[in-house]
């Protein structure tokens, strides 16, 4: 997202691409309620693993209110331990995984593409507080700035497919 693209270009003057001096992380683990597309987001400065999961089911459960709860997930390692699945059953959280290489089905990955795009596409952002800040302004006015986007973007609607018709793939 960002950081110097490099590339050959040929011209008279040379121009140097400022990017950053060293690698800092952003990372942003969110729920969507696909009805009301409410997030529910933990973000963090280091890295995502079960305990940053955790946290973001012990979101979700006190926001959840009495409605069952049923929370669709990747495939990641660190979303399948049993630590995740522990504390899910003790909240009372079912855990869906999706099949590999299944992005489509996932509303949250449309959520992400839609904040790449709005946010950080096409923009140098000169530190790494506007990085975050642009991020999290975006994810806060989901429902207000962009409540129409988000209702055509995040709709339930999947294509499905008649038994009898042939499927081919290669």
């Amino acid at each position: 997202m960002f950081g110097p693209f490099l590339d050959y270009l040929w011209c008279l003057v040379r121009l140097f691409v400022p990017g950053p001096s060293g690698r800092k992380r952003y990372n942003v683990l969110a729920a969507l309620d696909a009805i009301s597309h409410r997030v529910i987001r933990v973000s963090n400065h280091a890295y995502i693993n079960a305990e940053s999961v955790c946290a973001l089911l012990r979101e979700v459960a006190a926001a959840g209110g009495k409605w069952p709860i049923t929370l669709v997930l990747d495939n990641a390692r660190y979303q399948k331990c049993q630590v995740v699945k522990a504390l899910a059953a003790s909240l009372g959280i079912e855990l869906l995984y999706l099949p590999s290489y299944s992005p489509n089905l996932n509303l949250i990955e449309r959520l992400w593409k839609f904040v790449k795009k709005e946010c950080l596409g096409c923009r140098v952002l000169a530190t790494y507080e506007a990085f975050t800040q642009a991020i999290d302004e975006c994810l806060t006015n989901l429902n207000m700035r962009h409540k129409h986007q988000m209702k055509t973007l995040l709709n339930l609607k999947f294509q499905l497919f008649d038994e009898d018709v042939p499927v081919l793939s290669a």
